[in-house]
C-alpha cells in the first residue's frame, strides 16, 4: 500500500457508490503506517477485514480463495495490493465475485513495475488487459486505471459492478474520477527530482527513466468485458 493507492480508494469512494457491508481482502496493516488503514475512509460504514494471519486490521483470519462467507454477503470488496500474494488467484477472484451481492462493487489493485516483495511469497503481475479477463462473465460494468508509463505502469486497479443495479460507469462519471484521482492520487515529484531525472535521461535516454519521469501520469479507460 502506498499513499497514491489510498489516494484511488478515496476517489473512488467520493465518485461511485460503494454499498455496505464492506469486505477488505488483507488487511493486515503490515507496514504500521496510518495510510494503510482503508477502514478510516469508510467511517461508520459496515466494514469487515480479513486476512490470512491475524494482525493489527484483521477482524477474521480467512483464505481468499476459501471465503467463509455465504453467497451475496458484501456490497463491497476492497483488494489493494493484494492478489499478487495468492497463489490461486483465479480462485480469489471466483470467491470475490461469489460473496458479492447483485450490483456489487470490487475494487482490486495489484502492481505492475515493483520488485519482488514476500507476504510470505510474490507470485504474479497484472496489466490491464489480465484484470480486465479475469472481471470477464462475472461483472456487466468495470472501470481499469494505472499510473506511469503506458509500456510499464507501476500499479494497476479496476472498479467492476456485478450485474443488478442500474449502470454506475457513464462518460459523467468517468470525468469526475479523472478529477477525483487528480486531486486525491496525485503524487507530484519535487523539482530537483525532475531536474536529476531528467539530466539522467540525456545522458542514458528517456526509456530507462520512464517508470520515475512518468510516474505522475494517471490514466483510465471503460473496461472491455466482452468475452
Amino acid at each position: 500500500m502506498n499513499q497514491l493507492l489510498r489516494g484511488v480508494v478515496q476517489a473512488t469512494r467520493e465518485v461511485f457508490h460503494l454499498p455496505e457491508p464492506i469486505l477488505e481482502v488483507g488487511s493486515l496493516q503490515v507496514d504500521g503506517e496510518d495510510m494503510i488503514n482503508l477502514r478510516s475512509i469508510f467511517n461508520n460504514k459496515d466494514y469487515l477485514g480479513i486476512d490470512f494471519r491475524p494482525g493489527k486490521g484483521v477482524d477474521q483470519v480467512a483464505d481468499v480463495e476459501r471465503l467463509p462467507f455465504a453467497d451475496h454477503t458484501f456490497g463491497t470488496v476492497l483488494a489493494l495490493s493484494t492478489f499478487e500474494h495468492v497463489k490461486r488467484f483465479w480462485l480469489g477472484f471466483a470467491e470475490v465475485a461469489r460473496v458479492l451481492k447483485p450490483g456489487g462493487a470490487f475494487l482490486v489493485s495489484c502492481p505492475f513495475h515493483f520488485h519482488v516483495h514476500a507476504y510470505p511469497s510474490d507470485y504474479w503481475r497484472f496489466t490491464p488487459e489480465a484484470l480486465e479477463s479475469l472481471l470477464q462473465g462475472a461483472y456487466s460494468e468495470a472501470i481499469v486505471g494505472w499510473h506511469g508509463p503506458e509500456r510499464r505502469m507501476a500499479n494497476v486497479w479496476a472498479l467492476a459492478y456485478k450485474a443488478g443495479a442500474p449502470p454506475r460507469i457513464c462518460p459523467t462519471t468517468e470525468g469526475l474520477y479523472r478529477e477525483a484521482l487528480y486531486d486525491c492520487a496525485h503524487q507530484p515529484m519535487k523539482f530537483s527530482r525532475k531536474m536529476r531525472y531528467g539530466l539522467a535521461a540525456l545522458i542514458a535516454g528517456r526509456r530507462p527513466l520512464a517508470p520515475w519521469l512518468d510516474r505522475e501520469k494517471i490514466d483510465i479507460r471503460r473496461a472491455n468485458l466482452a468475452a
